[in-house]
């Protein structure tokens, strides 16, 4: 019995854990070997550092603007373009909403001057920070012209459960399914459990808890205090308070240095407060103990809410948002650093390209990579409210964030979120009923797009093999054959094109499905930036195959008929609403009732073979044997015969 092992990873990519833009974002991985390339992103990466940000809040040149205006006036482009660019580089936090306009225009003319690399870049920008006023429509149109990744490019995960729901009897692989994992009654209570963060070896877990109360007269009020739990021979033991950082007062939002000597937390209300909600340190004691916290003072905290800390890999950085003033939006993502007295930096924004208009929280630098992840409800690519993005290190800057994909981002909101040193789990909080009341800690399998390795490119397209066309109504899966790591499967785009950012050095299977072509499998190993170019044949209503001929006589199957049996068998269990007429023909040699019965037989016996093996309704299948009644040509010749000698395929939609 045939096992159809490549069929399941078609409609089960989530089990296993619109012209295309040629160049690629600045986020994603270059090829160091294209000098040219590589000096485009270095260029790119000095416009986009913008160091007047976190110097001066706004930035003028009444000559330069002047200069601008007169070259704009004269379309004089290449006298402009030097003059803007400049200007623009030197962009202050206040010049993004004041001047945004000017971010058009330039993007405008790096498109025209053929970077649509730094075009990208910039429109990114306008759309991140534009104001009431500017043109959005017309810049929202010139970025769809470049294609870039959006939502409509994913599948929807009702849509394609449903569909692995239906194949569920006939699959006889079983794949391993991303499941979000409740972390059990040793963590979680009756209250609110979020804001988790690990220990560099994994073994420390800290959290923000609702549990405890204080009593306040006659009445108890909710509490914030941190909790903690240690991982012993795989299991998390019973979560404790964490004394004697906690206090009266509301903590949370915790993170250990690398080293794990020290702790840094929010704590909310305390008398000793700066602002609303201020950092706080604690240190290691000799006995394991957390020594009497401290706040971060002045120099770090503002007069406004400061929380959500997370260390570097050297444990001399910390990342926090903050909602003080000065910034790009409603709440930015800031970093301290400490000097060489061992004091902590006044903070800098971390610039326009991680922070937006909107609100960016929960930063979080991932402890075996040089990948900053964080939450907004600002980037373009968004799946619901607050949505993880991921970010890579280039250099000196941080590169374009990456939204890490609807597997994680549904529909609510994804923040408070921690990730392992192995990049094997995502723990965050949430709520069955996607209420911000009750939260409970899930564990969850890292996706493709979350991957902090996955930055090698591979795209394709898919087209019809006849005419050249590119098929654009169709469904793409990429399944990791070695670590059965997930990956959200997309839709072909108009032109036919896909793209993936995969982890590189790994062994892939690619299925693509549709309605209008033959399902292509094939297994491949990456090994550095991929083109997937393809072409496959088109289902019309009517199919005939070469190999579909049978021995002289005979209605037995032959081998070389089961690869185009076995396609028709792969289209049938992708589209359930279509339906299968099978009609057997044969020449005009011999007794006609003879061959009548000898066409139903081979009919009979192809219908057979995809009942038995591709498990198929055998109500979805007519099998009619015509003999030699509807001959194509005149027969004349033996050429004649053999062409009228056939097996024909009708596929009708119900």
């Amino acid at each position: 019995m045939i096992i159809r092992i490549l069929f399941c990873f078609l409609l089960l990519p989530f089990f296993l854990q619109k012209a295309h833009c040629q160049l690629r974002a600045v986020s994603e991985s270059i090829n160091l070997e294209d000098s040219s390339q590589l000096a485009e992103q270095k260029r790119i990466q000095t416009l986009i550092s913008f160091p007047n940000v976190s110097r001066i809040p706004y930035y003028t040149d009444k000559q330069a603007l002047q200069a601008i205006k007169k070259y704009s006036n004269a379309k004089n482009e290449a006298a402009l373009y030097p003059v803007l660019y400049d200007y623009v580089s030197k962009f202050g936090i206040e010049n993004f909403f004041k001047d945004n306009m000017l971010l058009w225009q330039l993007a405008a003319l790096e498109e025209a001057r053929g970077d649509t690399l730094a075009a990208i870049q910039l429109y990114k920008l306008v759309l991140k920070h534009y104001q009431e006023g500017v043109e959005l429509g017309l810049v929202q149109d010139q970025m769809k012209k470049l294609l870039l990744e959006n939502k409509d490019d994913f599948v929807p995960l009702k849509y394609y459960y449903e569909l692995v729901e239906f194949r569920k009897e006939i699959d006889t692989l079983r794949p391993p399914q991303g499941v979000y994992i409740n972390m059990g009654n040793e963590i979680n209570s009756n209250a609110g459990d979020y804001g988790p963060a690990l220990s560099p070896d994994n073994s420390l877990l800290l959290f923000t808890s609702k549990r405890n109360t204080i009593r306040q007269g006659l009445k108890e009020r909710e509490n914030e205090d941190l909790m903690f739990s240690r991982n012993e021979s795989g299991y998390w033991m019973p979560a404790e308070p964490l004394t004697p950082v906690n206090s009266p007062y509301n903590e949370g939002s915790a993170t250990i240095s690398p080293k794990g000597n020290q702790l840094v937390f929010t704590r909310c209300g305390a008398p000793d407060g700066v602002g609303s909600c201020d950092l706080y340190i604690s240190d290691m004691q000799e006995d394991g103990s957390w020594g009497t916290a401290r706040n971060l003072g002045k120099s770090v905290n503002s007069l406004y809410w400061d929380s959500h800390p997370s260390f570097s890999h050297t444990g001399d950085t910390l990342f926090f948002a903050s909602d003080r003033t000065g910034g790009f939006g409603m709440t930015d993502i800031y970093f301290t650093h400490k000097t060489v007295g061992g004091a902590w930096s006044a903070p800098k924004n971390m610039g326009p390209v991680i922070n937006t208009r909107s609100s960016e929280v929960s930063p979080f630098y991932h402890p075996g990579h040089h990948v900053f992840y964080f939450s907004s409800n600002g980037h373009l690519l968004n799946f619901g409210e607050f949505d993880i993005y991921k970010s890579h290190r280039l250099e000196h800057i941080w590169g374009e964030p990456k939204n890490i994909g609807p597997l994680v981002n549904g529909q609510g909101s994804e923040f408070y979120f921690t990730i392992d040193a192995q990049s094997k789990n995502l723990y965050y909080a949430r709520s069955v009923e996607n209420k911000m009341a009750n939260l409970d800690l899930y564990s969850f399998p890292l996706p493709m797009e979350a991957q902090p390795l996955a930055t090698t490119q591979l795209k394709g397209s898919l087209r019809n093999e006849e005419t050249g066309k590119p098929f654009s109504n169709g469904i793409v899966s990429i399944i990791d054959l070695d670590n059965g790591v997930e990956v959200a499967p997309k839709f072909l785009r108009s032109d036919g094109s896909f793209e993936f950012q995969l982890i590189n050095n790994n062994n892939y299977l690619i299925v693509i499905q549709g309605d209008e072509f033959f399902r292509l499998e094939e297994i491949f190993f990456l090994d550095g930036d991929k083109e997937f170019h393809r072409k496959v044949a088109s289902v019309s209503s009517r199919l005939k195959f070469e190999n579909m001929k049978f021995d002289n006589g005979k209605a037995e199957l032959k081998t070389s008929m089961f690869a185009d049996l076995d396609k028709i068998i792969d289209f049938l269990l992708d589209n359930p609403d279509f339906t299968l007429k099978i009609e057997g023909h044969t020449d005009s040699d011999g007794d006609p009732q003879l061959n009548l019965d000898l066409s139903q037989r081979r009919a009979d016996a192809i219908k057979s073979y995809l009942v038995e093996f591709g498990k198929l309704d055998p109500s979805r299948i007519e099998a009619i044997g015509y003999g030699s009644a509807k001959p194509i040509v005149e027969e004349k010749t033996e050429q004649d015969k053999q062409l009228n000698r056939r097996v024909e395929f009708n596929i009708v939609r119900k």
